[in-house]
């Protein structure tokens, strides 16, 4: 579990210049319009790979003409500030290193889906966001369009829902979101009175600050994973916000079927994934620092 840290109100892009990568930079840029936000593009190359200097060479002007476009192409476009940043090593280590280093607000991460994850980054990509020190927005080839006006909350006595609360906060001032909180159906008394608490502080919440908000609880004839997907296509979410949940085999790099499960469904919605971080000693003390 992660500390809270101060921010430098950036957003950073990961992109190999693919297609799908340009959707993230593009989703990426507006939704930095809105936050006001500067942007950082980041490519990382491995060398590694036992090229030779002109290869070297060619793919470093490439890198160069590619960046120079998304200046030209982004900056005249949006009223965002825009740096272009180069690595070299560990796509893992470096995306999440940079994250660190910029005290990047927000990551944005442009994927193929499950299937096409070794193209992109390889089958280690959940680890990107499993170690980020910060949001990771999980996008495919959805468009942002007019922002996320319907965001779907799952709530679930296994995972700690009430530390994204701050960003459905905000993204409620921003879009003017509707919440639509999603609870899993719990059949143990101690789980479902845990999940009512966790409910009830969360809608406490929503009623002092004025957000519109809807409750469904899921029912017994199919997983919870799979209830919220097609919950979400039924109300045209925009936005599946989770908390992620590391395996428990192995601490710190596998996501539970859960959460991959979400965050690469295949109706392309765009999935927050929120980091757990260290509270101090209590949700309350959390809360007052928002």
């Amino acid at each position: 579990m992660k500390k809270r840290t101060r921010y430098n109100n950036v957003l950073l892009i990961p992109t190999d210049f693919s297609e799908v990568c340009e959707n993230a930079i593009n989703h990426g840029i507006e939704l930095a319009q809105f936050l006001h936000y500067k942007v950082c593009i980041l490519h990382v190359t491995n060398k590694q790979t036992g090229s030779d200097d002109k290869k070297e060479n060619h793919d470093q002007e490439l890198v160069d003409k590619n960046f120079r476009k998304c200046k030209e192409l982004y900056e005249n476009k949006y009223s965002v500030k825009i740096d272009l940043l180069a690595k070299e090593g560990n796509f893992i280590k470096v995306i999440n290193k940079v994250a660190t280093e910029i005290k990047a607000n927000l990551m944005i991460l442009g994927t193929h889906g499950k299937q096409g994850l070794q193209h992109l980054f390889g089958s280690h990509a959940l680890k990107v966001v499993l170690d980020s020190p910060c949001p990771v927005v999980v996008v495919q080839k959805r468009s942002f369009d007019n922002g996320y006006q319907n965001i779907v909350l799952p709530i679930s006595s296994d995972v700690e829902p009430r530390q994204s609360v701050e960003w459905i906060l905000l993204m409620s001032r921003l879009f003017n979101s509707k919440i639509h909180l999603f609870q899993s159906l719990e059949t143990d008394p101690a789980l479902n009175n845990r999940l009512k608490i966790i409910t009830m502080q969360i809608m406490k919440i929503l009623d002092e600050k004025k957000v519109p908000y809807d409750i469904q609880t899921a029912d017994a004839s199919e997983d919870f994973s799979t209830q919220i997907i097609s919950f979400s296509v039924a109300i045209k979410s925009d936005m599946i916000m989770i908390m992620t949940m590391p395996g428990e085999n192995t601490p710190g790099f596998n996501f539970s079927s859960w959460n991959e499960r979400l965050m690469f469904n295949e109706d392309q919605i765009p999935v927050m994934c929120v980091n757990p971080i260290e509270l101090g000693e209590s949700y309350n003390e959390w809360m007052m620092l928002t």
